[in-house]
């Protein structure tokens, strides 16, 4: 089967992409490193010692920014339906987020030890399907909320990436039942045509 126009046009893209670029000189794994960078150099989420979950972690991106952070005094607890080759001091669990028996094996791995932060960089696989994609992707940031506010510590934050469209709105207003504050942020790596934001919660509501 012959490539479509799209998805040469995004190959096109990809490869040209400043963040990509960047990202293969660096040693990261994905463009998507630059996202959390930015934010934490923004709000200085990820500290030395801390225990934090990233979830969607694959390729790992995400998981090398917050790993070389937190330091071996942390720990970097990272789930995925793919398979993510292995990084130092990342402990990770391959599944479903969705499933009851993958959730326990996280809960598990927390060894009742207090979460300071929980990233998730969670998306579905788009069927292209507007309505069904968004829908999905809201499910997936609901679950992740839940477990947030399940696990983080009353200083703990919660940082999650969110297509805007339906939903979106209530989404956002649940955030705010759980969270003091709750900012919005398009880090400069997310790509100007993506409807996606990070939601950032801080101040645990009880």
């Amino acid at each position: 089967m012959k490539p479509s126009k799209t998805s040469k046009q995004w190959m096109r893209e990809h490869i040209s992409d400043p963040f990509v670029q960047m990202a293969q000189k660096e040693g990261y794994r994905s463009r998507a490193a630059y996202k959390l960078l930015e934010i934490n150099d923004k709000d200085h989420l990820i500290k030395p010692g801390m225990v934090l979950v990233d979830l969607g972690a694959t390729p790992g991106g995400w998981c090398q920014v917050a790993g070389k952070i937190v330091g071996h005094s942390g720990k970097v607890i990272a789930l995925d339906l793919l398979p993510l080759e292995p990084l130092r001091g990342v402990e990770f669990i391959l599944g479903d987020f969705r499933d009851e028996e993958v959730l326990k094996k996280l809960e598990d791995s927390l060894q009742g030890k207090p979460v300071a932060l929980v990233i998730s960089d969670m998306a579905p696989n788009f069927s292209g399907v507007g309505a069904v994609d968004q829908d999905r992707s809201i499910y997936l940031a609901e679950l992740a909320l839940e477990f947030a506010f399940e696990h983080l510590t009353p200083e703990g934050s919660f940082l999650v990436k969110v297509f805007q469209g339906s939903g979106f709105e209530a989404y956002t207003k649940l955030m705010k039942t759980k969270f003091a504050r709750v900012a919005t942020r398009k880090p400069r790596a997310s790509r100007d045509r993506s409807s996606e934001v990070y939601l950032l919660g801080t101040g645990k509501l009880e």
